[in-house]
């Protein structure tokens, strides 16, 4: 039996959308107040959702503290109360939440064993939100 697991967690982080292959004109064009010079913050929801056979021992697809301990060190601690625009992860790309959602789901899919990344969705706002799954992946 294939079973699916959703966990929830949070982080903030600021950001500026601007992309120096364009004019300035072109960034405040496509990014508008999102290409303020001094940025702007977000207080992301992040859910991750693996899944795998249930465990006929501990009745679990993953133990959670596996789970959350690995989320917490090689994502919150990289992550939050980060600027975007500084981390290596975004030096070729602008640090949309896109490129963030992709950047943890990359993250997980290589370093979870504990159970099969079925997707990572991120909520930037009350309006927007970003869900990447393991067949989007190029």
């Amino acid at each position: 039996m294939k079973a699916h697991l959703t966990r929830r967690y949070m982080f903030s982080a600021s950001h500026r959308l601007h992309s120096p292959q364009m004019s300035a004109d072109e960034n405040l064009a496509t990014y508008g107040k999102c290409n303020n010079p001094y940025g702007h913050g977000h207080n992301y929801h992040l859910e991750v959702t693996v899944s795998g056979p249930v465990d006929e021992t501990t009745g679990m697809v993953c133990n959670l503290i596996d789970l959350d301990s690995f989320v917490q060190q090689q994502i919150l601690e990289r992550f939050d109360r980060q600027n975007l625009n500084t981390l290596p992860e975004f030096g070729p790309v602008v640090p949309t939440t896109e490129n963030l959602c992709a950047a943890i789901y990359e993250i997980l899919n290589r370093g979870f064993t504990h159970a099969h990344l079925e997707k990572v969705r991120m909520e930037e706002t009350m309006m927007n939100s970003f869900e990447l799954g393991n067949c989007e992946i190029e």
